[in-house]
């Protein structure tokens, strides 16, 4: 294994340690490994030793093979053209990766409120929306960004039919209770 697919195979690491519901505390036990060092080599910040990447596997109870394939296969470029959505409600972003990303078009209103654990960030492109807050309103034209920390209770609805938004989250950290279309 060359430093670059070293340094890749922390993503997968990170994914198959999420996926099992691990903490990083709970892999460093199992594989006598410390949570820093796992933190660094998850951020692709330390390269594993053999050794090392061996001990992550068993741990997440896969094989060192397997977490590079999977750090192979997440490599990947992908193009989504404006002519690939309809219907209001297009994901830029295909697949099952970590960051879920949508664009909203036309007069949207779900009627309901969303809390995510993560932060989200929407971003009105044309039109207008109104964003409910903690209890403040805040209305977004184009051109306007809304920063959401993780956590915060909001609704939204865009107000104008040639409104456009992209609201980006951190997929694997939405709450279960989200409407899929956000």
């Amino acid at each position: 294994m060359d430093d670059k697919e070293a340094l890749r195979v922390g993503a997968a690491v990170r994914r198959r340690r999420r996926s099992l519901g691990l903490t990083l505390a709970a892999v460093a036990a199992r594989s006598g490994l410390s949570v820093p060092f796992l933190s660094q080599i998850e951020n692709e910040r330390a390269r594993p030793s053999v050794r090392s990447l061996e001990r992550v596997a068993d741990a997440l109870e896969t094989t060192p093979a397997r977490l590079n394939a999977a750090a192979d296969s997440a490599r990947t470029v992908d193009v989504v053209r404006a002519a690939d959505g309809g219907g209001g409600v297009r994901r830029v972003v295909r697949g099952g990766h970590q960051l879920n990303a949508k664009e909203f078009t036309g007069e949207q209103d779900t009627g309901r409120e969303y809390q995510h654990r993560n932060d989200e960030i929407m971003y009105v492109a044309d039109g207008a929306v109104e964003v409910e807050a903690e209890g403040r309103a805040y209305r977004l034209e184009r051109g306007d960004t809304l920063y959401l920390s993780g956590g915060v209770r909001h609704r939204w609805r865009a107000t104008e039919a040639d409104t456009r938004i992209l609201v980006v989250a951190v997929a694997e950290h939405i709450d279960a209770t989200v409407d899929p279309r956000q």
